[in-house]
């Protein structure tokens, strides 16, 4: 997919760094910078929710107001950035949040996630629920220390032959090609008709070389090692830019309760991530 328009969710107690990158992004590939600013609005207390309190409504005014500064200090950060761009925000409760991000997410080609929403939970988990499960939409998750591209030289694409990981491909397909070196990797592959073929990962190059894509399949052993960990170590053995994978193979209770690869790597992570749904 060509990136035409990234969105960029943040809030009141975020400064301009994840602007910064979002605009750079978007200078770097010729992209519109779309930017949510989000407030999200503390439920009331007391049994039931069913008395709403003076403190309460102090609070949320608090909040408007606070919502109200970002947004004018995002305006003038945008009035101010050489790319094209837009400014929209909203004020939900927090158990709806995700599904404001994810309508709005569907306006755009990808989301990026700045190391300030990374350091954020609340608001971080939203934006993923958000824009994986309710956009269709890829996400980039960029922690801190990692260097940001749109253009990668060298690419891990984190290969499981589910829909994820199909859907992860087709997302990043134009960075894939461009790319000096792809590096299909498959942790401890099952070769079979069900999983991976007969040849773990023989049918997935094929289908990206076909677009010009160079790429080399590899298949590593979790040798007792999460499959996290070998994908970050092996990453860094590559010297890859950038990390493609699909996400949330499981269901998202089941992820919430056991963990998984996903979780995994929202975690201690140091390259940018693309992933999808």
């Amino acid at each position: 997919m060509t990136f035409k328009t990234l969105l960029t969710v943040t809030g009141p107690n975020q400064g301009e760094g994840d602007l910064n990158l979002a605009a750079s992004l978007c200078e770097q590939v010729g992209a519109h910078l779309s930017v949510l600013v989000l407030e999200l609005a503390a439920p009331p207390s007391g049994a039931y929710a069913a008395v709403v309190s003076p403190a309460w409504l102090e609070e949320r005014q608090v909040e408007v107001k606070r919502l109200k500064k970002r947004i004018s200090a995002v305006g003038a950060f945008l009035s101010q950035s050489a790319v094209s761009a837009d400014l929209s925000d909203d004020y939900p409760d927090t158990a709806w949040a995700d599904e404001v991000i994810g309508r709005r997410a569907r306006y755009a080609d990808l989301t990026i996630l700045g190391p300030d929403l990374l350091t954020s939970p609340t608001l971080r988990d939203k934006v993923i629920q958000g824009a994986l499960f309710s956009s269709g939409k890829p996400i980039l998750l960029l922690p801190e220390g990692a260097r940001p591209t749109l253009k990668p030289r060298r690419i891990l694409v984190a290969w499981a032959a589910r829909l994820e990981s199909s859907r992860a491909v087709r997302e990043s397909l134009d960075m894939l090609k461009s790319a000096e070196e792809v590096h299909l990797v498959i942790v401890d592959p099952i070769d079979d008709e069900f999983h991976h073929g007969a040849e773990p990962g023989a049918d997935a190059a094929a289908y990206l070389a076909r677009h010009g894509v160079k790429v080399t399949v590899e298949r590593l052993p979790s040798a007792n090692h999460s499959v996290a960990d070998v994908l970050r170590q092996h990453a860094g053995d590559v010297a890859a830019e950038l990390m493609v994978m699909g996400a949330y193979g499981h269901s998202r209770l089941r992820e919430r309760i056991f963990g998984g690869v996903t979780k995994s790597m929202l975690e201690g992570q140091l390259l940018p991530v693309l992933m999808a749904r």
